[in-house]
């Protein structure tokens, strides 16, 4: 099974770049058989632009997260404090085997609603 994750343009261009190895996220999905990233890119994109293969994904304290991935992370530790402020537990899905989609999709040949999901949603391949 895939998930389709909506990743900021600049995180977007870090990961095909392999400049950013880890995605952080606040909430992982609950699904165990979840194998593959759909990475929807976000405006002004608006494009599903590629995959990945997820690693591992990490969970633990958020400083305990930065710890172990910072010199893969693709962004500074203060955004990173930022987005996990008073968090206690962090998420970091390690990317793996990255496709660019030659062609980017329209957003609306992936998912049945035009709309990007706030964080992921599930995708049945």
């Amino acid at each position: 099974m895939k998930v389709l994750l909506s990743i900021k343009p600049e995180y977007v261009e870090k990961i095909f770049t392999g400049e950013k190895k880890f995605e952080y996220r606040k909430s992982i999905f609950q699904k165990k058989n979840i194998k593959t990233v759909v990475i929807y890119s976000t405006m002004p994109v608006g494009k599903v632009v590629g995959e990945f293969e997820i690693g591992e994904i990490l969970s633990a304290h958020p400083n305990e997260i930065w710890g172990m991935t910072k010199e893969h992370s693709g962004v500074n530790e203060c955004f990173y404090n930022e987005y996990f402020k008073d968090r206690c537990l962090a998420h970091a899905i390690q990317i793996r085997n990255i496709i660019v989609y030659n062609v980017a999709k329209p957003l609306n040949e992936v998912v049945m609603t035009n709309n990007a999901p706030q964080s992921f949603c599930y995708l049945e391949n």
